[in-house]
C-alpha cells in the first residue's frame, strides 16, 4: 500500500471525514440541517410561500369554498396592516336583516308534450301524392297531407257500390231481404270510416257509383309540421307515423335548479324568464312541475315553466333565464366569500382588535346570490374577512402544521439566534 492510499484510509476514519453522520456536529449544522429538510417539505406539500416578513407570501388564485388541509386544526392568523393589504385581505361586517333568497338557472323552450300529436294511417298503401311535402310548414285541422293507393280501400267500396245496387233491387221485396241489404250497405261504409277514408269520400263513390282511386288523408288538427317521415310513392303500413305537428300556442321552459336551492321552489310559483333573442320583452309564468329525480352527475333537478306564446316569438330550442323569488329569511348574513367550507366544517375568520384573524366555526343556513345566512357562531356586528379567506385559512392549518413539526425529534425550526460578529 503506497503513503497516499495510506493517506486516505486515515482521513475517512476521522471523526471530521466526509462520512461522519451530520447530526454529531455542531449546534448550528443540526438547525441548519433541519431547516433545510423542512423546507424540502413544505414546498412538496403546501404550494403558499411565506408570508413576507414571516411565513407566508405570494397568494395562490382559488374559490374559498375549498377544503382546506387539517382545516380542524386552525389556529389564529395575526398580519400587520401592510400585509393584509398585500394579499387583498377586504373586510365586512355581520348583519341582521331580511335575506332575499334569488335562484336564477339557465333553462330551455321546448315544445309541450301536450300539443304534440302524431299523425298516421290505418290503411296499408301506396303515396301517390304528397301535400305536406315539407317540414316547417303551417298545417290547418283539415287540410290535405297525401292520396294513397290502398288495395283494401279500392275493394271496400266496390263492396259498398254491390250493396247499395242489390238495397235497391230488393226494394220492392221482403223485409228480411231489405234488412239484409241495408246491412251489408252499413257494413262498408263503417269498415271505410274505420279506416278514416273522409266521409266525403264515402258520399261520393254512394253517389256516383264509382270507385276513388285514391283516399285523401287530411289533418286531424293544426300545428307546424315538425317531422316528415314519408316520401312520394312510399308503401305505408298501418301505424307508421307519417307526421308529427306540434302547436306552438304554449311552450315549456326547463330549467336545472341545484340541490341546494331546491327548498325555494314550489308547484304554482310565479317565475320571470328572459331570452337573450328577445332583449328587454320579459315573460312570467308559473312553475307547472318539478321533476322528482336529482342528475347524479350535476346535481340538479330539472324544472317545468310553462309560458304562453301567442306571438310565436319563443322557439324551440331557444335559451332563456329563469328567476325564481324564494322566501325571505331574516336573522344574520355575510357575504358568500367569508365562508370557508372544509368539507367538516364552515368557517369565518373574524377580525380582532389586536390584528389577530381567528376561526370561527359557524352554522349556515339559506343561501342568495351574494350572501349566506349564519343560524350560529357570530354575532351582529363582528368584523369578518370578506376575500382572501382561503390564504388566510391556508396560512392558519400552516402554522397548525408548523407547531406540530417543531416538536419532533431532529425538527428543531427556531432560528437560530443572532452572533455578534468576532472583532
Amino acid at each position: 500500500m503506497n503513503p497516499t492510499d495510506s493517506t486516505t484510509a486515515v482521513q475517512l476514519g476521522t471523526p471530521d471525514g466526509p462520512l461522519d453522520d451530520p447530526f454529531r456536529g455542531s449546534g448550528r449544522r443540526r438547525r441548519g440541517l433541519a431547516l433545510a429538510v423542512f423546507g424540502v417539505l413544505a414546498g412538496a406539500s403546501v404550494v403558499v410561500t411565506v408570508l413576507a416578513s414571516r411565513r407566508g407570501a405570494a397568494p395562490i388564485p382559488a374559490s374559498h369554498q375549498h377544503e382546506a388541509a387539517g382545516g380542524d386544526t386552525a389556529r389564529s392568523v395575526t398580519l400587520t396592516a401592510k400585509e393584509a393589504g398585500r394579499i387583498g385581505v377586504t373586510y365586512a361586517t355581520v348583519t341582521e336583516g331580511p335575506l332575499d333568497q334569488s335562484v336564477r338557472a339557465v333553462a330551455l323552450v321546448s315544445y309541450d308534450e301536450r300539443r304534440v300529436r302524431a299523425m298516421t294511417t290505418r290503411l296499408e298503401g301506396f303515396v301517390e301524392r304528397l301535400y305536406a311535402d315539407y317540414t316547417g310548414r303551417y298545417i290547418r285541422a283539415g287540410e290535405p297531407l297525401l292520396a294513397l293507393y290502398a288495395p283494401m280501400a279500392v275493394a271496400t267500396q266496390q263492396e259498398l257500390i254491390l250493396a247499395r245496387r242489390l238495397e235497391h233491387d230488393v226494394a220492392q221485396g221482403t223485409q228480411e231481404a231489405q234488412a239484409s241489404a241495408r246491412a251489408s250497405v252499413e257494413a262498408a261504409r263503417e269498415r271505410l270510416r274505420l279506416w278514416d277514408v273522409p266521409q266525403e269520400t264515402i258520399d261520393q263513390v254512394e253517389r256516383t257509383g264509382e270507385v276513388q282511386r285514391t283516399v285523401t288523408l287530411r289533418a286531424p288538427y293544426g300545428g307546424y309540421l315538425i317531422e316528415k317521415a314519408v316520401l312520394l310513392g312510399q308503401r305505408v303500413m298501418p301505424g307508421d307515423p307519417l307526421y308529427k305537428v306540434a302547436d306552438l300556442s304554449r311552450v315549456w321552459l326547463e330549467g336545472e335548479i341545484f340541490e341546494r336551492d331546491l327548498p325555494a321552489l314550489h308547484v304554482g310559483g310565479e317565475v320571470t324568464a328572459t331570452f337573450q333573442a328577445l332583449p328587454g320583452s320579459d315573460r312570467r309564468g308559473r312553475i307547472t312541475y318539478i321533476y322528482p329525480t336529482l342528475n347524479p352527475e350535476t346535481r340538479t333537478a330539472r324544472v317545468r315553466v310553462e309560458l304562453a306564446n301567442p306571438d310565436l316569438a319563443l322557439k324551440p330550442g331557444m335559451y332563456g333565464t329563469l328567476r325564481f323569488s324564494g322566501p325571505v329569511a331574516k336573522g344574520l348574513s355575510v357575504p358568500r366569500s367569508a365562508v370557508v367550507v372544509t368539507g367538516r366544517r364552515n368557517l369565518v375568520f373574524q377580525r380582532g382588535a389586536d390584528g389577530r384573524f381567528v376561526p370561527r366555526e359557524v352554522v349556515v343556513g339559506l343561501t342568495a346570490d351574494d350572501r349566506v345566512q349564519i343560524l350560529r357562531g357570530v354575532a351582529a356586528g363582528d368584523t369578518v374577512v370578506a376575500s382572501a379567506t382561503f390564504l388566510i385559512d391556508a396560512e392558519s392549518n400552516l402554522g397548525s402544521q408548523l407547531g406540530g413539526m417543531g416538536n419532533m425529534p431532529g425538527m428543531d425550526v427556531t432560528a437560530p439566534k443572532p452572533q455578534t460578529p468576532r472583532r
